[in-house]
């Protein structure tokens, strides 16, 4: 601070204590504001409803918070804006917690705020119904993706604090129940980060490997002992809903009491009034099912009796009906006797028989007959020989006269072929001269294109300044059009063919 002295003129109102104040800059003033204000007041702890609110793009949000008699601005720096879960917005009553200080670009006073939460269990609960009308309509809480809970896991995953009365109460139920292999995921479940935990936990078990280790559990249970509505709003928060919902393992939601209700339990596949009540849920009581499947087993021995005496009663019924085993083979019998008392006569003719062809054949299978059938064959071969050799030179005398006509032939044949090509390239060449444009160039036309090389059809297709590229039949000339044609022009109608007499058209061919 400085001291500056100048002459004043003393007026009627002006005392000499006056003129002693210590004088200041703007920026002094504002900086000893400044410091008085926050460290009059330092943190504080403000109820109010949300005025306009301001996301920037920086990430900061800047707000006011106001009642019916009073306003004051409010800013929530990046840093401190991950921390609110709840979506600011105008009308909302609030508690914000932070620091009084001044802004002195504005000279205004503001409250940094590092905290902010609903004011009062209404505000809790219309938030809970907002979040759960959005979740909802999402198809989160839809019946039809809910799995079903597998008769008797092997593992079970439980989510919670590990040093809580919960994890006792669900073990110790098992161990009445059906033991089983359990596996806890520790987490916080109260207090901020305690829904960011408990997503992880619901995600990590799914990620475990099948037959890793640690195993993938076949059930999930996420529990938490009875509180008030603020200490289960982790529950609540839609990152542990969605992680609820997505989870492939089956899960059963067991947070509060029986009359707490939280979002987690509608997006899980089943839920508990209380930990206790899950741990039921999970598995079956050992000895009733012991004692069901004995039941079982002697339902099933005694149908079993009922079904033979049954069948062993059709069976008596049965074979007094059908004939006894002696007159069904009492014919095949006497058929097997009249057979066996033929097959001696009949084996001693067979053997006549063939002893006869056997000696028939023999008399022809002499020495003499092979070697005279050996000659014949000889000779037949020496006949085929002396008819191949004569085959292949005729052969080879037809294949040299063929070879020489083919070769007095080729020279006449190769300038037949070469006529034929030229008269069709040329006739190729007249059809493509015929129907080139460039015929037309030599007519007097030009091909006019844009600036691209594509030809121009129309005159609606050019605007004014449009470069142009007309080719004539000697050259190209480059052009810029000046005007262009009415979007709404129509174009010209070719004229009508007037008949000599005047009259337009063919006319009436009956009428006079």
């Amino acid at each position: 601070m400085h001291y500056t002295w100048t002459p004043t003129c003393y007026g009627p109102d002006m005392s000499e204590s006056r003129l002693n104040i210590l004088e200041l800059t703007v920026s002094e003033l504002s900086a000893a504001l400044k410091s008085t204000i926050e460290e009059a007041y330092g943190y504080v702890r403000v109820r109010g409803e949300l005025g306009k609110v301001s996301y920037h793009s920086n990430g900061h949000v800047y707000f006011d918070l106001k009642d019916d008699r009073a306003c004051i601005a409010g800013v929530i720096w990046r840093s401190a804006a991950p921390r609110i879960k709840l979506k600011l917005e105008a009308g909302l009553e609030v508690v914000a917690t932070g620091r009084i200080t001044t802004y002195p670009g504005r000279s205004q006073y503001q409250i940094i705020v590092e905290t902010l939460e609903p004011a009062g269990l209404g505000a809790l609960m219309a938030l809970l119904e907002e979040r759960k009308k959005k979740l909802a309509a999402e198809g989160l809480f839809d019946a039809a993706r809910k799995q079903l809970l597998p008769f008797l896991p092997d593992i079970i995953g439980v989510v919670t604090s590990p040093t809580g009365a919960v994890i006792r109460d669900i073990l110790h139920r098992l161990a009445d129940r059906f033991p089983r292999r359990v596996l806890v995921w520790p987490v916080r479940v109260q207090g901020e980060g305690s829904a960011a935990e408990v997503a992880a936990a619901i995600i990590g078990f799914n990620a475990l490997p099948a037959g890793g280790s640690p195993p993938r559990p076949d059930l999930l249970i996420v529990a938490r002992g009875g509180g008030s509505l603020e200490d289960l709003w982790s529950f609540n928060e839609e990152i542990v809903v969605r992680a609820a919902a997505g989870s492939m393992i089956p899960l059963i939601a067991a947070v509060g009491h029986e009359t707490d209700i939280t979002l987690i339990d509608f997006a899980a596949d089943k839920r508990a009034p209380t930990p206790t009540a899950a741990a039921e849920i999970a598995v079956p009581v050992r000895s009733e099912l012991i004692a069901r499947v004995d039941l079982c087993a002697r339902r099933a021995y005694s149908s079993w009796l009922r079904s033979q005496d049954g069948r062993r009663t059709e069976l008596r019924s049965a074979s007094r009906v059908f004939p006894s085993a002696d007159e069904l083979l009492a014919i095949p019998r006497q058929r097997l006797d009249a057979a066996a008392e033929r097959l001696p006569r009949a084996l001693t003719a067979n053997g006549h028989v063939h002893q006869r062809t056997y000696a028939r054949v023999s008399s022809r299978l002499t020495r003499n007959s092979l070697l005279n059938r050996l000659d014949r064959c000889d000779e037949r071969l020496k006949t085929f020989a002396g008819r191949a050799k004569r085959a292949a030179v005729l052969l080879r005398h037809h294949a040299r006269e063929r070879f020489q006509a083919a070769k007095t032939r080729q020279p006449a044949a190769f300038d037949s072929f070469l006529d034929r090509r030229f008269e069709r390239t040329e006739r190729a060449g007249q059809l493509l001269a015929a129907f080139s444009y460039r015929g037309v160039l030599e007519r007097g036309f030009a091909l006019v294109r844009d600036h691209s090389g594509q030809p121009l059809h129309s005159a609606r297709a050019v605007r004014p300044g449009s470069k142009l590229d007309i080719e004539f039949a000697d050259g190209r000339v480059g052009a810029v059009a000046e005007t262009s044609v009415p979007a709404d022009a129509k174009p010209a109608a070719p004229a009508k063919r007037r008949r000599r007499d005047g009259s337009e058209g063919q006319g009436n061919l009956f009428g006079s």
